[in-house]
């Protein structure tokens, strides 16, 4: 059934799901007794953006194998204009727990739970006002300035890119973590690494202003690459996988560094990833649809916020390039990780959850 879906998602059904015909469901008709029902709206990347959204589903498929009282399902938006009908239709079929995925919908999120105030929602990325929306979002800087030190490390030319999807503080927070792990490197080790697509101080850069067109996304890696980065970490969902497919033809002149969920289980282009700025969505969304459907009250504050010390932010293994990366280098990483986890070393974006 999964199967069927995600593909459905590409094609007409997508549209027609965003128009609010019926949604697609994971749990097939027929079960007998009252069911939880979890109910997913994606942002505009739709369901395999090999990013946020795929990862707030796996989330919601782990819950129902964890308890198969839950019923899952998920309708894809299409345009930001289908979030408020998606998560309305979704609080007139009654469902126990809507899920919103994405920082774009806060604002629909918001409007929607404000005039439904006894429905559960829940949201990736955002934190909104209403105490009725469980928020679940996360300090990706802490794991993107590990990613930062590791590319300064790795760089051959100097110089190192990152780009963003939109300027939203869900992206911009990777963005500020990696550029300041570039900037501690080179405190450290007495280097001028650039970083390329991104100012932090100015909080300005190269966007693709999109989260699914790869030819966007490859458009900006190339500028990147023509600059003379030769580690790119796109921070654009679906849109970098331009990036990262442009990297591999390169054939190794330049690579990688990918978000939200390990490239290299996610996508093709493995050989061309160094490691990922893993954003644990799938352990969030399954807590707390898992707790809801178990009875327990989901506070909104604090809500959920991932860390490097409750693993709720990552640096992904290193795959195909461990045995690239110098063991020296991997160990100042990992003793970073450590001392970011403790508190000894802080890290501050602005766009840091609140």
């Amino acid at each position: 059934m999964r199967i069927v879906s995600v593909f459905a998602v590409g094609g007409l059904a997508l549209s027609a799901a965003a128009c609010g015909e019926a949604p697609k469901d994971d749990q097939g008709a027929g079960d007998g007794g009252k069911k939880y029902s979890a109910c997913m709206v994606t942002d505009v990347g739709g369901i395999d953006d090999k990013s946020f959204n795929a990862s707030a589903w796996k989330g919601l498929q782990a819950a129902k194998a964890e308890n198969s009282n839950i019923d899952i399902k998920y309708v894809a938006s299409k345009a930001e204009a289908d979030y408020e009908p998606n998560l309305t239709q979704y609080v007139n079929q009654k469902c126990d727990f809507i899920l919103a995925v994405g920082g774009l919908m806060g604002n629909a999120t918001s409007k929607i739970a404000k005039a439904n105030p006894n429905q559960q929602f829940g949201i990736v990325d955002a934190k909104v006002p209403e105490t009725n929306v469980y928020p679940m979002q996360f300090d990706t800087a802490q794991a993107g300035f590990l990613a930062g030190y590791l590319a300064a490390g790795l760089s051959k030319t100097g110089k190192v890119g990152t780009y963003g999807g939109m300027k939203i503080p869900p992206v911009t927070i990777f963005m500020d973590g990696y550029a300041d792990g570039v900037a501690y490197y080179n405190q450290a080790k007495g280097k001028t690494v650039q970083v390329l697509g991104w100012d932090k101080a100015k909080q300005d850069g190269s966007f693709t202003n999109d989260f699914g067109k790869q030819d966007e996304g490859k458009k900006v890696g190339d500028t990147l690459v023509a600059q003379g980065a030769d580690i790119i970490m796109p921070v654009a969902g679906g849109a970098g996988l331009g990036t990262t497919a442009a990297a591999q033809a390169s054939g190794g002149k330049y690579n990688t560094i990918w978000v939200d969920v390990d490239g290299c289980e996610s996508t093709q282009n493995c050989p061309a990833i160094i490691t990922t700025v893993v954003k644990n969505i799938p352990d969030a969304v399954k807590e707390a649809v898992v707790k809801a459907a178990g009875g327990t009250k989901l506070e909104p504050t604090p809500g959920f916020l991932g860390t490097l010390a409750n693993n709720g932010v990552s640096l992904a293994p290193y795959h195909e390039f461990d045995s690239k990366i110098p063991a020296e280098l991997k160990a100042e990483v990992d003793k970073l990780k450590a001392d970011i986890a403790a508190g000894t070393v802080k890290v501050t974006s602005a766009a840091q959850p609140k």
